[in-house]
């Protein structure tokens, strides 16, 4: 298999991985900003790995709320359906 039609593979996988957790982005920057906060700090960097850390700990509390409002939204629409 080609690396473009994996690649292709991937980007459509992920697509539908992010449709159904909302939340996912977020918690992705969250993580790769904390990944590049450690290598600021390997490279002394501390007072701008800090405010990394301060946004993607904002980012981490941003895609859990949005997962946790996507839940509570599920939880509504299956209650619903069921009284229907």
């Amino acid at each position: 298999m080609s690396l473009r039609l994996r690649f292709k593979r991937f980007l459509v996988w992920f697509k539908g991985f992010v449709g159904r957790n909302p939340g996912a982005l977020p918690i992705l920057g969250f993580q790769g900003l904390l990944i590049a906060c450690a290598v600021l700090l390997v490279f002394g960097m501390s007072d701008t790995a800090e405010g990394l850390a301060v946004i993607a700990y904002f980012m981490l509390v941003a895609g859990v709320v949005i997962q946790l409002v996507d839940y509570l939204r599920g939880i509504r629409t299956r209650t619903e359906k069921m009284a229907n």
